[in-house]
């Protein structure tokens, strides 16, 4: 940047100019002494301080000017291309926020790979980046890292660009047509590429990415519209944290599906197999949309209140490509969908051979089997891998309350006229109660004994390192 100012009748015109330390360093001829006289430039000097100062993270200007005849009206490129003289160097400090240094460990902890890209000299860039922590740079005097310039991006084919572009952490002075390409040579490798962004150069590589991440309040109107997510606070510890959420609610949809699809393959089960028994239904149809309609309500819904597990930034990435549920998850599923056909056709038989109960009074019991057991599981399912006594029995209270809300409806299905008049059921014992709560207990019993058996591999299939944030 250059302007002109007058200094007033028959006195030279003044041009002062600011930009790189490169580019105003090419233009100058001289500089100034410790008198204000004029003297030859020593570039070597002021680059060596211009090293020192961005060592410390510091991003440096420099400032030139030059005296023009009183009579120039206009100011050309001619102007400030040459003769220019040296005046100093500007620097200036933008230190990383705290929350960016911790969302940053916390990135790269869940296997998340985080890239600078800056117009930063590359000394600079270095240290802001070993300040960040970037790539387990650590503190600068101890693991430097080296910024990958534009200049030596050109330089590289692009069938060999991928490599550098997955390797390297830093990339200083790169201009807006080389983030496009470090973008799509990160998805070449088949990364999932988030990219942050704010001007209108950024938009190119904002639509490219995966993920394109505006800055709201700095950002331009361009790099919003090509985005697909904006952050309303510029703050890169947002994105850690959209990350962790939605790891928490992909967790939770599939804690949600782990329980409820062994009810209805259950309940398909067992009309399937009554049917080709030739045998009375252990359970009536409307039974079934009492079973579906209560247990959705007052226990599944209580799994979208988990809280996120202990650790859920520590796992890696899961791969993109891979099944919601996994081969693991599918035996779990089967496995509790044989249980609960088990013990709703063994307590309907128990009750009518053992018992000489009436036809209502069984279908109570195996309906009730269905509640409880699907009870029992939710607590299983409050994590697919760890027991909910190391997650807290405690953590998730509308659990509790709808599991407790969950008993009172179903003594009331079980026990009152009126709902045995519109279910057909009938009131069971206190032996038949027993009964049905020992087998939800036997579920939990036998599900946790599986998790403690598949648990490490169930973890280990549902979670792929194949994800890749790129920040800049």
């Amino acid at each position: 940047m250059a302007t002109l100012h007058d200094q007033g009748l028959e006195r030279p015109r003044v041009i002062y100019v600011k930009g790189s330390v490169k580019a105003i360093l090419s233009r100058c001829d001289t500089g100034f002494d410790t008198t204000g006289h004029h003297r030859p430039l020593d570039p070597d000097a002021a680059t060596a301080m211009v090293a020192r100062l961005a060592a410390d993270g510091l991003r440096v200007l420099a400032f030139a000017r030059r005296e023009l005849p009183p009579e120039t009206a206009t100011l050309t490129h001619d102007d400030v291309r040459s003769g220019l003289t040296f005046i100093g160097l500007q620097a200036m400090i933008d230190p990383p926020r705290p929350e960016a240094i911790d969302a940053v460990r916390i990135c790269q902890g869940a296997g998340i790979r985080v890239k600078m890209i800056t117009g930063d000299h590359a000394i600079t860039a270095s240290a802001i980046a070993a300040r960040l922590g970037i790539d387990g740079a650590g503190q600068a005097t101890e693991s430097p890292v080296i910024a990958m310039t534009g200049r030596e991006l050109e330089q590289i084919a692009d069938e060999a660009l991928p490599s550098v572009a997955d390797e390297a952490a830093v990339f200083a002075r790169v201009a807006p047509e080389q983030k496009l390409r470090l973008v799509r040579g990160l998805q070449s490798l088949g990364h999932v590429v988030a990219m942050t962004g704010d001007g209108v150069n950024d938009a190119p590589a904002l639509k490219q990415a995966d993920i394109g991440v505006a800055m709201g309040k700095g950002g331009t109107d361009v790099a919003r519209e090509a985005s697909d997510m904006v952050l309303t606070d510029d703050n890169f510890a947002s994105i850690e944290a959209a990350v962790e959420e939605g790891r928490g609610v992909f967790d939770n949809l599939t804690k949600f599906i782990v329980w409820t699809l062994p009810t209805n393959g259950g309940e398909a089960l067992t009309i399937t197999l009554a049917i080709l028994l030739g045998a009375q239904l252990p359970i009536a149809p409307v039974q079934i949309l009492w079973i579906n309609m209560t247990t959705a309500l007052m226990l599944g819904l209580m799994l979208a209140f988990e809280p996120k597990e202990p650790g859920i930034m520590a796992r890696p990435p899961r791969d993109p490509r891979a099944p919601l549920l996994s081969w693991n998850l599918f035996k779990r599923i089967g496995l509790v969908s044989l249980l609960f056909v088990a013990g709703a056709f063994g307590l309907f038989e128990w009750m009518l051979q053992i018992k000489q109960s009436s036809l209502a009074e069984a279908q109570t019991v195996a309906t009730t089997v269905f509640v409880f057991g699907e009870m029992f599981y939710l607590f299983n399912c409050r994590s697919l891998t760890r027991s909910p006594f190391q997650i807290g029995l405690f953590t998730n209270r509308p659990a509790l309350f709808g599991a407790a809300a969950m008993v009172v409806l179903q003594v009331l299905f079980a026990q009152t006229p009126i709902m045995n008049r519109l279910f057909h059921t009938a009131p069971i014992g206190g032996d038949a109660w027993g009964a049905v709560a020992l087998f939800g207990l036997a579920v939990f019993v036998i599900i946790e004994i599986e998790k403690r058996l598949v648990g490490h591999a169930l973890q280990g299939n549902s979670f792929h390192p194949s994800a890749h944030s790129h920040s800049g």
